[in-house]
């Protein structure tokens, strides 16, 4: 298939959806932008911040993206292009975008609550208690995810003749593997520079757009500005240390960075850093599209369902949970009433950031797969992914896929794509990382303040709960490398999603308005989810005896039953109190 069709039909099928069925949700939710948002009725200077559009746009694109996009796709793409690419779309259009976007109004309605608390609304005082536990523990894994990847992707290295660089050469730092006698980019240390430099220049960023007012466009040729330096500074000096004093490093900085304000750290660095992910997605998609002019097809497995089948597990549900944040994420919610709805200045906004932000995100992960297809060889695609006893490295195939494709279309030396691809993937896993700890940190207050009638004041502190989030996920991660969480973690997203469309259901119902466009959504997520924790509990980790898993596993199958169990015995007392008021 031709990479500029895929490229068309992608762009023309999104752009329809954001027009049409974007709206309806809007309308659905009575979308005015005379109403004062949360951000501007409240307003405290710390969670409650009314920001410009662009901004909100970035720190929230930036929060929901992360490596998931591109990893999930990258992994799942096993399957065959064909079932990666119509979920994607499809996911994306029905479900994943109306989940964010019916998140955010949802809380936009509720003087920005949480979807936990949201839940406590229409679920009660059990239901809300449950839901917050679920949520901490899926929190829990995607921290632990992340940080490993990030660890892991900080300290990467590839070998130069996978970069068609000759051996003396002065463009990148290497060493000499002591077990191939190979040379090795040293790629984590200019990625790890590139870090370390935007995250100081975020509270610089942060104070000229808040206190400063800067106009947003001048914080844009900055945000570049600061990114282009970062990188050239990466490749003259690249900051080298182990995976382990890593995870330390990137420790210390979330719990700094979930307890400060979010203008200071978080909002400003997402948005400096979403300029590398829109710098991406612009230069994939201009490859598919000459790539195209050029003839260039995607020559891969259409359809690999047996293959995939092996290495996975049975299409369904493991495909629709190992591409997640491409199609669907219930991590979304959390990020759009924990942190989005509290920087929104207008209403008109929740579409474009809610609806518009996953159109976006899916549009990275169809370049992704386009770049997979018609750049690297299927040969060499299960080398990386799915090595035969070897570790699975899905961002270095994503970045050299992205490397080839961008040389073959459009002229560049292939170790240009591929650094940028891994700086993507790289800069992008630690701004999901930072904002999934200040959720956590949210979540853990909320639940103290509803477990004792009158908390310590301890308790409630922000350094005590972002410390309880750090320590939690670095025990997890320690252990359990990305590969081993992943398929856990995948389960525990796509499950928070079907519970939190089922909290907005439930909501729809108190207030009479349509709930289908939720409910049957739910109803598969749920169904979905619930099958591929069964799966993963008796294929892999009973096997292997992996106890702390076969435990998370048992415990996020039990309260999502527990949860799904209480929404439905709401959902008729809501429909009876409807009917008594008809008959009356």
């Amino acid at each position: 298939m031709n990479t500029l069709l895929v490229a068309i039909i992608s762009f023309v099928i999104f752009f329809i959806a954001f027009r049409m069925y974007g709206k309806y949700v809007a309308n659905i939710f009575e979308e005015n932008d005379k109403n004062p948002t949360p951000a501007n009725a409240i307003n405290d200077g710390v969670d409650y911040v009314p920001s410009k559009g662009l901004v909100v746009f970035s720190h929230h694109f930036s929060s929901i993206a992360g490596a998931g996009p591109i990893v999930g796709p990258v992994v799942a793409f096993i399957y065959g292009f064909y079932p990666t690419w119509l979920w994607i779309l499809l996911g994306t259009i029905f479900i994943g975008a109306v989940h964010d976007s019916a998140s955010i109004f949802v809380s936009l309605r509720e003087k920005g609550k949480s979807i936990v608390e949201i839940a406590k609304k229409t679920m009660g005082r059990w239901g809300f208690m449950l839901f917050m536990v679920f949520v901490f523990f899926m929190l829990l894994l995607v921290c632990a995810a992340f940080l490993d990847l990030t660890c892991v992707a900080l300290t990467s290295m590839v070998k130069l003749k996978l970069l068609n660089l000759p051996e003396p050469q002065a463009l990148f730092k290497t060493i000499t593997d002591v077990k191939t006698g190979e040379s090795m980019a040293v790629v984590g240390g200019i990625a790890s520079t590139s870090v370390i430099i935007i995250t100081a220049f975020a509270p610089l960023m942060g104070f000229l757009l808040y206190k400063k007012d800067m106009d947003v466009l001048y914080g844009v040729v900055l945000s570049i500005l600061i990114i282009a330096i970062s990188v050239i500074i990466g490749f003259v000096m690249p900051v080298r240390f182990t995976r382990e004093t890593w995870m330390l490093i990137v420790c210390i900085y979330c719990l700094i960075a979930s307890a400060i304000p979010v203008w200071v750290v978080l909002q400003p660095r997402d948005f400096i850093n979403s300029f590398f992910l829109f710098g991406g997605i612009v230069a994939l998609l201009l490859a598919a599209i000459i790539g195209g002019l050029k003839g260039i097809e995607i020559n891969v497995p259409m359809l690999n369902i047996e293959e995939g089948t092996s290495r996975l597990g049975p299409m369904w549900p493991m495909l629709f949970i190992t591409v997640a944040c491409g199609a669907i994420s219930g991590f979304h919610t959390l990020v759009a009433t924990g942190t989005t709805v509290k920087q929104l200045s207008r209403e008109s906004d929740a579409r474009r950031v809610g609806y518009g932000s996953m159109l976006v995100e899916s549009l990275l992960s169809v370049s992704v797969i386009i770049a997979l297809g018609a750049g690297l060889t299927y040969v060499s695609y299960k080398e990386i992914v799915f090595p035969d006893g070897g570790k699975s490295n899905p961002v270095l195939a994503f970045s050299l896929s992205a490397g080839l494709f961008m040389e073959k279309t459009l002229g560049l030396p292939s170790y240009v794509g591929i650094i940028f691809g891994i700086l993507m993937i790289e800069g992008f896993v630690v701004t999901t990382l930072d904002t999934a700890v200040r959720l956590g940190r949210l979540i853990l207050e909320e639940f103290w303040k509803n477990l004792f009638s009158n908390p310590p004041n301890f308790v409630v502190s922000r350094v005590f709960n972002s410390f309880i989030m750090i320590l939690s996920m670095y025990f997890l991660a320690y252990k359990h490398g990305f590969v081993v969480v992943w398929p856990v973690f995948g389960s525990a997203n796509q499950l928070m999603a079907a519970l939190a469309l089922i909290a907005v259901s439930l909501w729809l119902t108190m207030m009479k308005k349509p709930r289908l466009f939720t409910i049957i959504p739910a109803i598969f997520m749920l169904a979905t989810t619930i099958y591929s924790l069964g799966f993963l509990l008796i294929q892999k980790f009973l096997p292997l005896g992996n106890y702390p898993l076969i435990a998370i596993t048992i415990i996020l199958f039990l309260l999502a039953w527990c949860v799904f169990v209480i929404a439905v015995r709401r959902f008729f007392e809501y429909s009876k109190k409807d009917k008594v008021l008809v008959n009356a």
